[in-house]
């Protein structure tokens, strides 16, 4: 059976959207995600005997009518359309548009933003078939068997689909637990994708992005992944696999500098990063690839310096705030002294760092705020990154936003700008979305204006000609936002407006 696993367009005409993000937008940085969970789905069904096609409309520059096109051409019985929240009103006239094609396919959305509202977003148009909710690589398998063998799609765990004009909720899946199961998601990429459209700023280009596991065992309260999508359990690919699938990389896609692993937290299990570690030592792979991961401050020096020798150049820890209570109520789990020894231990182990901060969160004050700047540039990581809070739904942070009347608004086309890049959606008692955005403006001018840190990464560039060509690729896109003040305020609302009022 044919079945389409699709990436649908987005404001194209001010950049490429990355959907595939834990903050899906167009980024500053030009930062564009694989699209990874399709891909890993789509590898599945054709392990398991379907013809499929994957289209990636934000990568490839492709229009709704380009788009069409292609899965017209392809005749799909299934199609399978990625969606995020600030584009779940367009990703299903999207999805609408491929239902009118004349092969006239079943409409399945997956995604965060559907698994976490699955009626609401059923309710937006009748047309749509069904969600496949969380992790949806077996679901969607077990849904192409049942259409093809001509069964209810009703009977399918872990979709919400329609009867007799009601909808109906399928029990819930267990997850997937043989992740080794999965054939290797750059096989997907060599086969279905153009590697050189896809680029992430901190990192050497070209890369490729991979999950050595799925979940993550911390309860940070604004994290969508874990809440909406693969549980806190982490369920682990073997090291054995993970390690022969650089010597894939290495040996199918040659033009690859750099592998992302995009685990939630990779390091989450230092005995089996050690592990992956010796492999990749083992086998000489620490001199043909770099790599970088997602990481927690809680990480020793020694696993730290083994990643170094192994072939990571930067971890990507979330520092989020430089203030000790506000970590605290948003159950970050970590300290301010854990946060300072990583950066130290990081530096020692000679690895870069990229801090990422978040603003806007709960308790959030000027005098926070401060704090949080101050923190980043005394501690003085490689890169750093500062965004507003944006609760999606399905977390804890969206609940508490709603429930205390700090959203602005429910109106997801809202919760990016105009040009798709990240908005803030959260009026707070002491700072209003207006504030947050010229604070995170202000961090980013503060954190990379400084002398020193222009000097050193003069230096750098000097030195490394990798760097010299990543970060010159950055700056191009960057420029612009780092330098520019904002003119003017994107919405009319204050602190302390309600959601209620809003929407009157």
């Amino acid at each position: 059976m044919r079945v389409a696993f699709v990436n649908p367009p987005f404001k194209m005409e001010y950049g490429r959207f990355s959907r595939a993000s834990r903050s899906p937008a167009i980024t500053k940085s030009g930062t564009l995600y694989f699209p990874i969970w399709l891909a890993y789905a789509c590898g599945y069904l054709e392990k398991h005997g379907h013809e499929v096609l994957l289209v990636d409309s934000c990568a490839e520059r492709l229009d709704i009518e380009q788009t069409v096109a292609r899965i017209e051409a392809f005749n799909p019985q299934l199609v399978v359309v990625d969606t995020s929240t600030p584009s779940i009103l367009e990703d299903v006239d999207s999805a609408v548009r491929f239902k009118l094609t004349k092969c006239s396919p079943l409409l399945c959305l997956v995604g965060t933003h559907p698994s976490a509202l699955p009626e609401e977003v059923l309710a937006i148009d009748e047309r749509i078939d069904c969600i496949a909710r969380r992790e949806y690589d077996q679901t969607v398998l077990e849904l192409a068997d049942a259409i093809e063998a001509g069964r209810d799609i009703c009977s399918v765990a872990g979709i919400c689909c329609r009867r007799n004009g009601a909808v109906v909720s399928t029990p819930e899946r267990h997850f997937i637990e043989d992740l080794d199961a999965f054939p290797f998601v750059t096989e997907v990429y060599k086969k279905h994708l153009r590697i050189e459209n896809y680029f992430f700023s901190a990192g050497e280009y070209p890369m490729v992005m991979i999950m050595t596991g799925r979940g993550c065992p911390s309860r940070c309260f604004f994290c969508v992944y874990p809440q909406t999508f693969h549980g806190h359990k982490y369920r682990l690919r073997s090291a054995q696999d993970v390690v022969d699938e650089f010597a894939y990389i290495a040996r199918e896609l040659p033009q690859v500098k750099s592998v992302g692993i995009e685990d939630d937290t990779f390091t989450a299990n230092p005995a089996r990063v050690r592990e992956i570690c010796r492999l990749l030592m083992e086998r000489g792979l620490n001199k043909q690839l770099h790599w970088w991961a997602n990481t927690r401050v809680n990480l020793d020096g020694q696993t730290m310096k083994m990643m170094k020798q192994a072939g990571c150049r930067l971890t990507i820890p979330g520092f989020e705030s430089g203030d000790q209570q506000i970590l605290n109520g948003i159950k970050k789990g970590i300290t301010l002294e854990q946060s300072r020894r990583y950066v130290a231990e990081a530096r020692q182990a000679g690895l870069l760092v990229h801090g990422c901060f978040m603003v806007g969160n709960k308790g959030e004050t000027p005098a926070t705020l401060k704090k949080t700047v101050d923190f980043a540039i005394l501690n003085n990581p490689d890169t750093a990154q500062f965004f507003p809070l944006i609760p999606y739904p399905g977390t804890e942070a969206f609940a508490w936003a709603r429930e205390n009347g700090y959203l602005r608004t429910l109106d997801y086309s809202k919760w990016l700008t105009q040009e798709g890049l990240h908005e803030c959606v959260l009026n707070l008692p002491e700072l209003s979305a207006d504030n947050i955005l010229e604070l995170c403006d202000n961090a980013r001018r503060q954190f990379y204006l400084r002398p020193g840190y222009l000097l050193r990464k003069f230096w750098q560039c000097v030195v490394h000609g990798e760097e010299r060509k990543r970060t010159l690729k950055s700056l191009r896109q960057f420029r612009k936002f780092l330098f520019a003040r904002r003119r003017a305020k994107t919405v009319s609302a204050q602190p302390g407006e309600t959601l209620a009022e809003e929407q009157h």
